[in-house]
């Protein structure tokens, strides 16, 4: 086991997620690209995306109890080995002109059922490199957020050119070579002793059921309104981002004449001026008041992604807006993360992430179907300015709630074994 204050269990989950996630980026700008250069059709992009993002929700919310069981190191290496297999056997069926859209799907659905588990169990190790790092959590979770929108940023801008340049299956093969590395890093650079069963289960639980366990999430959120409005609100906001990104902003590429490689800007402008907003977030979240921050990160990241497209501002305007937006997300998933894991035990995160993760992603399915039919009814321009109101009337109207003053009494609390960082506000308001 490494020593109190190694910062080794930290890079290794970090570089795990971001390998993993630049190759689920890559694969997100190539998939529609050449879903909707086939067929010409925004249903079949949507039902697609639909077919990826359906089977993550619903098997990460079920495999929370076996994370929390199996320990999560295994689980992230399995999903990351599964991940790799099905997008290299899209391009090899592709190569020998045996891939017709039915089998994309179901190639699809396989890669969102690994990729579900898979990014569970990395995200709830990072509490444990925390704690043997002896970082504050605040910091720990803006470092995940740094890695994330790096991620963000290098996968979409080298999938927007490599589709420009080599097309959009080639660009898939690089997804399954970075999901092996993925593999490969958790395997062979975490600290051995990383990533097993979490401590302070109660002495009974192995012997229980895995239903009684999946319960346990259930009973632990019932009585946790922050959480429960916090999974509220990003739920209505991940719908609304995937419309956008899963098939509003490929559109407008399409019929803008910009093209993959200005969709993949957009995405990597954003990105890495939200690892700007992370870096500052990862710095100085501890002093700040959490609930102003957050909701004001939401109204400026959120809202004027879908009002810009509306309005065909030059490319100059939306590199400019795009940082605005960028710089304010950055500061979104550390809040939230921290949030969570102050309030959720050790021994069941898994269980209580799982179900969080499912509740805040179950509405991205439904993003692309829902994107595509309204597009097709309605034409671009009023979905883009009916979601931008949509995204706008969510973030605020849900601030309002009670719930989110308890956000800045949990400020600077870390995980057990580190001290809370100076100027912090104490324990959390459980």
């Amino acid at each position: 086991m490494e020593p109190r204050g190694s910062l080794r269990p930290m890079a290794g989950v970090l570089a795990a997620i971001a390998v993993s996630m630049t190759g689920t980026r890559v694969s997100a700008i190539a998939l529609p690209w050449f879903v909707l250069t086939t067929t010409g059709s925004a249903v079949w992009t949507g039902l697609v995306a639909f077919a990826e993002m359906a089977p993550y929700v619903l098997v990460k919310a079920l495999t929370g109890p076996l994370v929390d069981r199996a320990g999560p190191r295994r689980i992230s290496w399995v999903a990351d080995v599964v991940s790799a297999s099905a997008a290299a056997a899209m391009v090899v069926l592709h190569a020998l002109g045996l891939l017709p859209l039915g089998v994309i799907v179901t190639l699809v659905a396989v890669i969102g059922a690994a990729r579900g588990p898979g990014d569970l169990a990395k995200e709830i190790m990072i509490p444990e490199a925390a704690e043997r790092g002896r970082l504050p959590l605040e910091r720990a979770t803006g470092l995940m957020g740094v890695t994330e929108r790096l991620a963000v940023t290098v996968g979409p801008g080298a999938g927007g050119a490599m589709v420009a340049l080599l097309g959009s299956l080639p660009s898939l093969g690089v997804s399954a070579a970075l999901f092996a590395l993925g593999s490969a890093v958790v395997a062979v650079a975490l600290p051995r002793g990383l990533g097993h069963r979490a401590p302070g289960a109660p002495e009974h639980e192995e012997e229980e059921g895995y239903w009684r366990r999946f319960g346990q999430g259930f009973a632990f959120l019932r009585g946790e309104p922050l959480l429960l409005a916090m999974m509220a609100m990003v739920a209505a906001t991940n719908l609304l981002d995937a419309a956008w990104s899963q098939v509003l902003a490929p559109v407008w590429a399409k019929e803008s004449g910009h093209g993959p490689a200005v969709l993949g800007l957009s995405v990597s402008v954003m990105g890495l001026a939200a690892v700007g907003g992370s870096l500052v977030a990862s710095a100085v979240a501890h002093r700040m008041r959490r609930r102003p921050v957050l909701f004001v990160a939401f109204l400026l990241g959120g809202p004027p992604k879908f009002l810009m497209l509306a309005v065909d501002m030059p490319v100059w305007g939306l590199v400019a807006a795009w940082v605005v937006m960028g710089f304010s997300g950055g500061f979104l998933n550390p809040i939230l993360s921290a949030i969570s894991y102050e309030r959720v035990p050790r021994h069941l995160l898994g269980r209580v992430g799982a179900l969080q993760g499912a509740v805040m992603w179950a509405g991205i399915p439904l993003g692309g179907l829902l994107g595509g039919a309204a597009v097709t009814a309605a034409g671009l321009a009023p979905v883009l300015v009916s979601c931008g109101i949509a995204y706008a009337l969510v973030t605020s109207l849900t601030g309002l709630r009670p719930e989110w003053r308890e956000m800045d009494r949990l400020r600077g609390h870390g995980p057990p074994g580190v001290p809370a960082p100076e100027g912090s506000a104490g324990t959390p308001g459980r």
